[in-house]
């Protein structure tokens, strides 16, 4: 998202419904709310708590629609990339998240949150990847 879209109370008021899902469902179910153990832990055969993991991801996937019903336009767009391309970086993105025992979700907001020294290291390099990754794409390659 260009600097010029930058919205802050919007973006403000996002965090504050994330950081509150994120309490509630700790509170509410002592779970966390990091993604991909959701989905990881669904899709082991013979996995607990189903209900909630699927309830969980349906509102994550509805959320948009629910949005846009309620009159809005959700932010962004379609992919700028091709599916095959798409689907690689999500495959990409699913090993990391596995071979990272978690995703960006899960360290960075619920993992730092409780003081886990494993995901503020995480998060760190998430950071410092991001960052230069950005620096490599505007500066290097000319993106």
């Amino acid at each position: 998202m260009p600097v010029e879209q930058f919205t802050p109370g919007s973006a403000a008021v996002g965090g504050v419904l994330i950081g509150s899902s994120v309490a509630l469902l700790w509170l509410a179910a002592g779970r966390i709310a990091g993604i991909s153990g959701i989905l990881g832990d669904l899709l082991n055969p013979g996995g607990e708590d189903v209900v909630w993991r699927v309830a969980f991801l349906a509102g994550m996937i509805a959320a948009p629609w629910l949005y846009q019903l309620a009159g809005s336009v959700p932010p962004g767009g379609g992919p700028v990339v091709g599916s095959v391309l798409l689907a690689v970086a999500g495959g990409l993105v699913g090993f990391g998240t596995r071979l990272g025992n978690g995703c960006t979700s899960g360290h960075g907001v619920c993992g730092i949150a409780r003081w886990s020294p494993r995901s503020l290291v995480a998060t760190a390099l998430f950071m410092v990847t991001a960052a230069g990754t950005v620096f490599v794409v505007r500066h290097v390659v000319g993106g």
